[in-house]
């Protein structure tokens, strides 16, 4: 990893160096699943800037997740055409079949459940931009469209 994080940083001028903040963090999680304490330190440290700068970045983008998903990480979409096609019903089902407790979770500091066993994990998502085919959902980076609840037990069987 060190030696692709330096690839990145090296297209980077010493004046450009705080735009390489997106690049490595999209890395990270893309190579980890999540962005730990320790990798916004580092990221800090590869840049030269404070930690807390980082940190501010991965929690802004909705995007970056500071704890591991499963290992089927569903992302239900909350927007208006989802919410009115049944997206927080098909939520509380996924997690029912699940095992998932959201009492833990809030749409900010812990947007992600995870299942007891670590096969799956849960979160809401802003617009998944198909309003027509609501509710949708993706599963890692599987698209599924008109999810209704009753629909859901149907799609986790693909992933277990």
């Amino acid at each position: 990893m060190e030696a692709d994080a330096t690839k990145r940083l090296a297209q980077f001028t010493d004046n450009q160096k705080r735009s390489a903040v997106l690049p490595l963090l999209h890395y990270i999680q893309h190579h980890h699943g999540f962005i730990s304490a320790a990798a916004i330190d580092w990221v800090a440290a590869k840049i030269g800037i404070e930690p807390i700068k980082v940190l501010e970045v991965v929690t802004f983008y909705p995007g970056f997740r500071q704890s591991a998903p499963g290992k089927f990480h569903i992302r239900v979409c909350r927007t208006l055409s989802c919410a009115m096609g049944g997206s927080y019903e098909l939520m509380g089902k996924l997690c029912e079949l699940t095992g998932i407790d959201r009492s833990q979770s809030d749409s900010h500091h812990h947007p992600i459940s995870v299942s007891p066993c670590g096969g799956f994990s849960v979160e809401f998502a802003e617009c998944l931009a198909s309003c027509g085919t609501a509710p949708v959902c993706l599963v890692n980076d599987d698209f599924h469209e008109g999810i209704s609840p009753d629909k859901a037990a149907d799609m986790l069987k693909q992933y277990s």
